[in-house]
């Protein structure tokens, strides 16, 4: 059975680490930071925990008889509920024989994000390490169990004893397990001083073991100690005598006998009253932390603390065998384990970002564990934990400007996503008060992170502050020296954009507007320093004009990193902007020019009323066809410019804004102006008249006369000033409109260009005043003058069509006989007007003008069409008349390829052509698509009566109202007997 103990063979050694080593070894100080888990109230020594751990560690690994000495997760020796956790591997198995690392990266290191050695490392204690069998014997690799003796400091000979003893316990106690066993009782035993080099050695180890026994058992105990109960007096006796005397642990010795009954008393104690099978003397709180805190120390390689071994995953797996011995649990293993991987980074020297993003990685299962488990004694010790870690960090986060840099920003992101997420367990999982609030309302990272930007910036303020007054005072004798609040305005500014660059994209991560936040604490810092300043002002110096542009400048970089930091935030940065209150130090500055401002526009105002009223919009007053009061406005905008850059102000980016948007106004003003009183396309176009039916047979002259004549623009539209006989609404003065409008448009892209160049001369302007085009551009003048030669181009064209050649379309067109009464007239005088424009209007507006005149001659001949009146009749064989007219109306703007393109005019004519197809088809096929249409519009409910379909304008031959006007012209009797029958129309408008 021995073979079975032999050197705690739970594994052999693993392949050589390759772990990349610091230069030089890193000084373990940490005082700074107390152990949380909790101080023993005896004299146990950090090399008595030490040695009773690795007691405890070896006996949990141990087996008896084939037959595991191992802990049972589900105990009642557990203090707190936690997940089934079973080894999947007995001491015994084939996998516990060989390393879990020989052929790959530890899962522990990769779980954690921890790098695997470099291959120029040193080794570590077991990592290609091994132990002779002696002289002349070839070198074994070194076990687990070996491993863990030297990670725990303990000797060889000490380690053969504790070996021997438990050898004895499980060949005396065949079949028990561990946790039913009190194990310093049990080695107190079986360890005599004969097994020692000398009494003093002896004596030493039995008063460090009772001292152990008086710890687990009365000082820190599972269950708290009634004051009265005599075997913890007998324990406490037996104790104390030792100290003096050492007793003798012989099997019938009486004094063995009474410890022996004290201990498993105390021991086996339960709440009920009744006896536990397992024993409780190493899991009180908090003895049973502290060892395990000594055990898991034993995870780093003791030549460089900021590593942890490669055979980690071995010596993990057996260290959580001591849970059932010590009543843990895998949540308290987490919290124990993130306060050792944190411990470590700080006492290292804070250079190993590995071990804080294993912390950090810890504490995030810390986290879910809270949120499972409400046990009081949990929450105590986890609250002090995260408060010492908390601590820590705040130290180091509320001036993050004196603690770190460029070169440590890593550091910083893990030292902030460890602060925060255990600021958030103690505010979301443990405060009394958060739990009262609603949970929406506390952002508990968002409202750390903000603190720390705002502490830290100030603190940066004060100390920039206190520089900038050291360099002022350094300066003040030389020329040209520069006031102190713009020395700062300078050095904040730089601050700010170290801060964007550096820190912001860290601490974005938990405050979505971090850089938002720090400019605004920057602004206010400055703003109070300022706002004093300002206070003193009596007179616009040289001093103030230096600090104006300073802080003028500031603000803006302050303001922009703030509205690109929160580009993306539902308020559209909102609410950083109103913690920036503007500065007011050329508030006075600003009223005056925006006064000379004013001036200056009401000015033009009047200058454009007065030349206005004298424009004649000649076409003939200069080579390009447009009006001299647009010369005359566009230079007086030019002069206005010029004038302004020249102000001796120090805000000229700042103010143009204002002085644009008034000039814009002035323009559109002008603009609106120019095309008042010309009409529109609706002003010209004629009332559709009621529907009525042809006289079949009958010559008609009527149409022409003035009683049935399509009432015209002069009858609804008294504005337009052309049917008053005032020559300046004419076809060549509205050209002059058009191509005034036209060289305006052309000429702001000149402007614009000019007050760049005027820009870039200013001494006030700044790079970023170029980065964008706003307060730079027109921005109502364009749409102004693009709506404007829309609307007068269609002004134009429908004036041509239905008003000045409405004698030879609606007098003449189609009137009477059609084969009599075809298109040539309108076509000759519409090529006359169209010449006469071509001459006038500029080119680049030609395929705009002529385009307009070809739609509204389109729908002039539609309207000849279907809604000529009674004077139009029209047969089937007339069809092809109408298809030949409109066709030669297309080839007019076609002009053989001169005109415009094929594919426009096609764009245009496509009503046209799907109309013309109805003048073809039969009157029976008419009427029956007509009725067909009808009932599909109004439902089957109108077939005994088919109600009158209104006029829309929008003709479509699946339309009824479009298909009825065919009827309405149809020259025959079945659709002058369907006309009378169904709806009685009259012959007569």
């Amino acid at each position: 059975m021995a073979h079975l103990f032999r050197d705690l063979s739970l594994g052999h050694s693993k392949r050589e680490t390759t772990r990349t080593k610091m230069p030089t070894k890193p000084t373990i100080v940490a005082d700074d930071l107390p152990s949380p888990l909790g101080k023993l109230a005896g004299d146990l020594t950090d090399s008595d925990l030490r040695l009773t751990a690795y007691e405890i560690f070896v006996a949990a690994c141990r087996t008896s008889t084939g037959k595991p000495l191992t802990y049972i997760p589900n105990s009642p020796s557990n203090h707190f509920d936690s997940p089934n956790h079973q080894s999947p591997n007995s001491p015994n198995s084939p996998a516990l024989q060989r390393s879990l690392t020989s052929s790959a990266a530890s899962k522990v290191k990769k779980a954690f994000g921890l790098k695997s050695p470099g291959s120029g490392s040193k080794k570590t204690p077991g990592s290609g390490s091994s132990l002779g069998s002696g002289p002349g014997k070839p070198k074994r690799p070194l076990t687990v169990g070996e491993l863990m003796r030297i990670q725990m400091k303990v000797s060889e000979a000490m380690d053969s004893r504790v070996r021997r003893a438990l050898l004895r316990i499980s060949a005396s106690q065949v079949g028990r397990r561990i946790e039913s066993m009190v194990v310093p009782l049990e080695l107190l035993q079986q360890l005599k001083h004969s097994d020692f080099t000398d009494q003093i050695e002896y004596e030493d180890w039995q008063r460090r073991t009772l001292k152990v026994l008086e710890t687990g058992l009365l000082l820190h105990p599972h269950m708290p100690l009634d004051k009265s109960n005599t075997a913890a007096q007998r324990l406490q006796q037996i104790i104390h005598g030792a100290l003096d005397r050492p007793i003798e642990t012989g099997k019938n010795n009486e004094s063995m006998q009474v410890l022996r009954n004290a201990v498993m008393s105390l021991s086996r104690r339960s709440y009920d009253g009744s006896l536990y099978d397992s024993c409780h003397w190493a899991d009180g709180i908090p003895l049973n932390l502290r060892l395990y805190e000594m055990l898991l120390e034993s995870c780093f390689d003791p030549t460089d603390e900021t590593s942890i071994l490669e055979e980690v995953d071995e010596l993990m797996e057996h260290i959580k065998k001591t849970w059932g011995i010590l009543g843990l649990n895998q949540i308290l293993h987490n919290l124990c384990f993130t306060w050792v991987l944190f411990h470590h980074f700080v006492a290292a020297g804070q250079v190993e970002i590995d071990l804080l993003h294993a912390a950090d990685g810890q504490l995030a299962e810390v986290a879910k564990d809270v949120k499972t488990t409400k046990d009081p004694e949990y929450s105590k010790i986890l609250s002090c934990t995260l408060s010492s870690i908390l601590g820590w960090a705040e130290k180091r986060l509320l001036a993050y400007h004196e603690t770190f840099d460029r070169g440590n920003v890593d550091t910083m992101q893990g030292i902030v996503s460890l602060g925060v997420s255990a600021a958030k367990i103690l505010v979301e999982d443990i405060s009394h008060e958060y739990r009262r609030r609603r949970k929406s309302e506390v952002n508990v990272a968002r409202e750390r992170i903000d603190t720390y930007i705002r502490s830290s910036l100030r603190t940066a303020f004060a100390q920039i502050m206190e520089m900038a007054d050291s360099s002022r005072r350094a300066s003040k004798n030389q020329p040209n020296a520069l006031p102190l609040l713009a020395i700062l305005a300078k050095d904040v500014g730089e601050l700010a954009v170290n801060e964007k660059q550096v820190f912001s994209p860290i601490l974005k991560r938990w405050h979505p507007f971090a850089a938002g936040v720090a400019v605004a604490t920057l602004h206010a810092c400055y703003g109070n320093e300022l706002r004093q300043f300002i206070s003193g002002i009596a007179e616009l110096t040289p001093d103030a004009v230096q600090v104006l542009r300073a802080s003028d400048k500031l603000e803006k970089d302050l303001v922009q990193i703030a509205v690109e930091d929160s580009v993306d935030s539902e308020d559209g940065g909102k609410a950083i902007i109103r913690e920036m209150p503007p500065y007011e130090a050329e508030a006075a500055i600003a009223n005056l020019v925006k006064v000379w401002i004013k001036t200056r526009l009401d000015r033009m105002k009047e200058w454009v009323d007065r030349n206005l009223q004298q424009e004649l919009w000649n076409p003939q007053a200069n080579q390009e066809g447009y009006a001299l009061s647009a010369v005359e406005v566009l230079r007086t905008i030019d002069e206005t410019l010029d004038a302004f850059f020249h102000l001796p102000i120090p805000m000229h980016p700042a103010l143009l804004p204002d002085l644009m948007n008034g000039l814009d106004r002035s323009l559109q003003y002008y603009i609106t102006k120019a095309k008042s009183g010309c009409g529109t396309r609706n002003t010209f176009i004629p009332t559709m008249p009621a529907l009525t039916r042809c006289t079949v047979g009958s010559k008609f002259q009527g149409f022409g006369k003035k009683k049935e004549k399509l009432p015209n623009s002069q009858k609804r539209n008294s504005q337009v000033a052309t049917t008053n006989g005032d020559s300046s609404f004419g076809i060549p003065q509205l050209c002059s409109r058009i191509n005034t409008l036209h060289r305006i448009r052309n000429e702001l892209d000149v402007l614009e260009k000019r007050i760049i160049t005027l820009l870039r001369n200013s001494e006030s302007a700044h790079t970023e005043d170029f980065a964008n085009g706003l307060g730079k551009k027109f921005e109502l003048s364009p749409a102004a003058c693009i709506e404007g030669i829309q609307q007068l181009c269609e002004a134009v064209a429908y004036k041509i069509v239905f008003h000045d050649l409405s004698h030879v379309l609606w007098d003449g067109l189609y009137v009477g006989e059609p084969s009599s009464s075809r298109i040539e007239p309108f076509l000759q005088e519409l090529e006359q007007n169209l010449t006469i424009i071509s001459d006038i209007v500029h080119e680049r507006v030609h395929t705009r003008i002529i385009t307009d005149i070809m739609r509204a001659s389109f729908d002039g001949f539609l309207l000849v069409l279907l809604a000529g009146g009674p004077s139009r009749a029209f047969s089937r064989q007339d069809s092809q008349i109408i298809e030949d007219d409109f066709k030669s109306l297309k080839d007019l703007f076609w002009a053989n390829g001169d005109g415009l393109p094929s594919e426009l005019i096609d764009k245009f004519s496509t009503t046209v052509r799907c109309i013309l197809p109805l003048f073809r088809t039969d009157t029976e096929s008419l009427v029956e698509r007509f009725r067909r249409v009808t009932l599909e519009t109004y439902g089957s409910s109108v077939r005994s009566r088919l109600p009158l379909p209104p006029t829309s304008g929008q003709w479509n031959p699946a339309e009824p109202n479009t298909l009825l006007r065919v009827l309405c012209h149809r020259n025959d009797d079945a659709a002058t007997k369907f006309l009378r029958k169904t709806y009685n129309l009259p012959k007569k408008l």
